[in-house]
């Protein structure tokens, strides 16, 4: 068993702030490049902005993240983690190749069975390194007092898990990223949480420098994120393309299985599973309306026998600005709701489950009347 150390917290933090700090300063850069190679994302029918804006800021972001794991590999606290576990190494890595192949696609717009393709390949790179799921808990069977149990995989069947929830948290990040500073602060406040839960499986293990690269690679990717924002954030200088939002997916989905690792099954219950799996709560949460909108799209436009395809503004976005919102406030409230939801996840397993009930009930019940405010006047105007 690898030996134990006191929780570097201070150390996770100065590695959060060196990767928003490089992303900060190299986005600048990366931007220039963007205009120069001719990486400009053009406004479609279906998008918010109305000027040409370059993208492949995920480079600047994967920049930030890869200085961020050298500082931590020479700091005298976290540098043991590497000695025991190469899920950061895997990561960082796969997050690499997926930025190159987002890079492609922000410059010449690469087909969705290419970018499946690398996809699965980068999420192969992290079995390879070891980052797969080998438990997993499900909410039936068990005996006795349990409520579920947990399901031990093997190889293949981990394997298999750890491509599928890649491959969709990947797209479900990509998805997401359609108004300015919506995919970042997603990133951010879902790697925040997963961090925060991953710290208090680091406590739980007595410090167990085993149990170092989760927390590590959230906390990078929550700087980085950090540090994109404010070229990304309504007005956006920049947007961090496919090279950024399926880097993010990647590194989240990297963050929770090796997470899953480090779990002690023994204690293991279903509040453990629903923070373990709060990056895809988060994104879920974000994705039910516009997914609930386009299937009703399709019906509609089948039913008047038009193309099922054709590209809609149906997205949770568009519809907070249809009602009222600007394009600040409506990122502002989806990043309400998604922190609601992703440290509530996590709240419960770290605080008193009553506490974090009635804390999250007042968030959301305010977040639900901020929300609907703007649609409320306009009906008052019109009575």
């Amino acid at each position: 068993m690898p030996p134990t150390q006191g929780l570097p917290i201070r150390e996770y933090i100065l590695v959060a702030l060196t990767a928003a700090a490089v992303t900060f300063l190299l986005t600048g850069v990366v931007r220039r490049v963007a205009i120069r190679i001719g990486a400009i994302a053009n406004p479609r029918a279906r998008d918010v902005h109305v000027t040409p804006i370059p993208r492949m800021g995920g480079i600047g972001i994967f920049l930030g993240v890869a200085a961020a794991m050298g500082l931590a590999h020479q700091l005298p606290a976290l540098s043991r983690g590497f000695d025991f576990s190469f899920d950061s190494l895997g990561v960082l890595l796969a997050a690499g190749v997926i930025s190159l192949i987002g890079a492609l696609d922000d410059r010449f717009e690469l087909d969705a069975w290419t970018k499946l393709a690398g996809q699965v390949m980068c999420a192969g790179i992290l079995v390879i390194f070891g980052v797969q799921w080998v438990s997993f808990w499900v909410p039936w069977g068990g005996g006795g007092e349990s409520f579920g149990q947990v399901l031990v995989l093997d190889k293949n069947q981990g394997a298999l898990l750890t491509v599928v929830l890649v491959v969709v948290m990947v797209n479900a990040m990509n998805f997401v990223d359609g108004l300015d500073g919506l995919a970042g602060g997603l990133g951010f406040i879902a790697a925040a949480a997963t961090c925060s839960f991953s710290l208090g499986l680091l406590d739980s293990s007595g410090g167990d420098v085993g149990a170092y690269p989760p927390a590590l690679i959230a906390a990078t990717l929550a700087g980085a994120c950090l540090g994109f924002l404010p070229y990304n954030f309504q007005p956006a200088k920049i947007f961090m393309g496919d090279s950024g939002s399926m880097m993010i997916g990647l590194m989240l989905a990297g963050a929770t299985t090796s997470a899953s690792g480090r779990v002690p099954y023994p204690q293991f219950s279903g509040k453990d599973a629903l923070a373990l799996l709060s990056p895809l709560v988060v994104v879920a949460a974000v994705l039910f309306v516009p997914l609930l909108d386009l299937i009703m799209a399709v019906i509609r436009r089948t039913r008047r026998g038009e193309s099922p395809f054709a590209a809609d503004k149906m997205h949770l976005h568009h519809r907070l600005l249809e009602i009222g919102h600007s394009q600040r406030r409506a990122v502002l409230l989806i990043y309400l709701w998604a922190g609601l939801l992703a440290f509530g996840a996590v709240s419960v397993t770290l605080f008193d489950d009553a506490a974090v009930f009635w804390i999250v009930g007042f968030g959301f019940l305010l977040a639900t009347l901020v929300s609907i405010i703007p649609r409320l006047r306009s009906r008052n105007r019109t009575a």
